[in-house]
């Protein structure tokens, strides 16, 4: 995580776009790009959004790796992991959702 984090500051920094990326910004991007990935899928049936083509599936690969650049970049302005972050949740939504009630 910490390399991607590295990465995606030095390639915004190339490019001079510390100036738009404010959180707000960051969090309005990833809505429009997971909307691109619900945008794959939004006609599809259940059974059918299981198997794709190649080229759906590489769609569905490039919105994942939209989604987590501005995912990563909008946690990093918290100093935050978004795996551990993931992790930390998981605790908590084994508690508020127990496997045996």
């Amino acid at each position: 995580m910490k390399k991607l984090q590295t990465k995606l500051t030095q390639f915004v920094r190339e490019r001079n776009w510390e100036q738009f990326h404010s959180p707000k910004n960051l969090v309005m991007a990833l809505s429009v790009e997971t909307a691109e990935l619900v945008e794959i899928f939004q006609w599809m049936e259940g059974p059918e959004s299981r198997t794709v083509d190649a080229a759906t599936r590489e769609h569905v690969e490039e919105e994942i790796g939209d989604v987590m650049i501005y995912l990563t970049m909008l946690a990093s302005k918290f100093d935050l992991d978004p795996i551990e972050a993931a992790h930390k949740k998981m605790v908590l939504n084994a508690k508020k959702y127990p496997a045996n009630p």
